[in-house]
């Protein structure tokens, strides 16, 4: 089975092109490939497949324990990246299709090669119910929750998937390893839900780590950088547009007031094309 490796500034998949091939079991196969040294190592097996919904393209998004994610931003840029430089479309306007919704990409394309892909998240999604997250009201902003003794206030959103932001003096002092998994795993989130550490450096810039669910710490997440800007803007913290500073790179993110929808702008890049001999 031939695969290609890309990362979305440090978030980094194995991608199949499911036109030419066939993956039987997706969830056992993104946790051998993922493994570090014993596999191809990476955050997740992504599936580019038909779609069935009238949209150019399909995908599908398995993080590196097997689980299925319905969604995942940088995976996305790299889609549009390798089904435009590999001939698939000649389009620079595409539509993905995702268990997170379908999603539009507008691609940036320099000497032939995709230099950057913007994509249309979508609305957040604030209902807890439909986050999901099990507490009341209409909203979950800075709610607060106790984890080892500590005070932590987590907005929640959902941007095709499950995201708890919590705003902190220094992402980068955080205990991510002990801290993400007890938010990640906590009963109050019934599908489990991806964590965001966020440091307001001024209202135009953020800075973020992330522990992301079903992978652990990555060095980017993007729904998770848009579920940040989501909760800075409703506390007041941030404009509407920012850059967005992760461990692995930058992002452009605006939520827009007229269509209420997110905007992620960023970098997709290839790494390697392989072969996995173990299907």
């Amino acid at each position: 089975m031939r695969f290609t490796k890309m990362h979305g500034i440090g978030n980094d998949y194995l991608f199949v092109n499911c036109f030419e091939e066939v993956v039987h079991d997706p969830s056992r196969l993104a946790i051998v490939m993922s493994k570090p040294h014993f596999g191809a190592g990476a955050d997740g097996l992504v599936l580019i497949e038909p779609a069935e919904d009238g949209a150019d393209f399909g995908m599908r998004m398995f993080n590196s324990d097997g689980s299925e994610a319905e969604m995942c931003g940088n995976a996305i840029r790299c889609i549009g990246k390798y089904v435009y430089e590999r001939g698939l479309t000649n389009k620079t306007e595409l539509t993905i299709s995702t268990k997170g919704g379908m999603k539009q990409l507008w691609l940036t394309v320099e000497e032939g090669k995709v230099a950057k892909v913007r994509v249309d998240m979508g609305t957040p999604e604030l209902n807890p119910r439909l986050i999901p997250v099990d507490l009341p009201g209409e909203m979950v902003l800075r709610h607060r929750m106790q984890i080892l003794g500590q005070t932590w206030f987590i907005t929640c959103v959902n941007m095709g998937n499950p995201h708890a932001v919590l705003f902190v003096r220094d992402p980068e002092v955080v205990d991510l390893p002990t801290i993400g998994p007890m938010i990640e795993h906590h009963p109050l989130f019934p599908r489990r839900t991806n964590v965001e550490f966020v440091r307001v450096i001024d209202r135009g810039i953020l800075q973020m780590r992330v522990w992301e669910r079903g992978a652990g710490e990555t060095l980017a997440c993007g729904t998770g950088a848009c579920a940040a800007l989501v909760a800075a803007v409703l506390a007041g913290l941030s404009d509407r547009t920012v850059q967005m500073k992760l461990s692995g790179g930058n992002l452009q993110l605006h939520w827009s007031a007229e269509d209420n929808h997110v905007y992620q702008t960023g970098p997709a890049t290839f790494v390697y094309d392989g072969e996995w001999l173990d299907d």
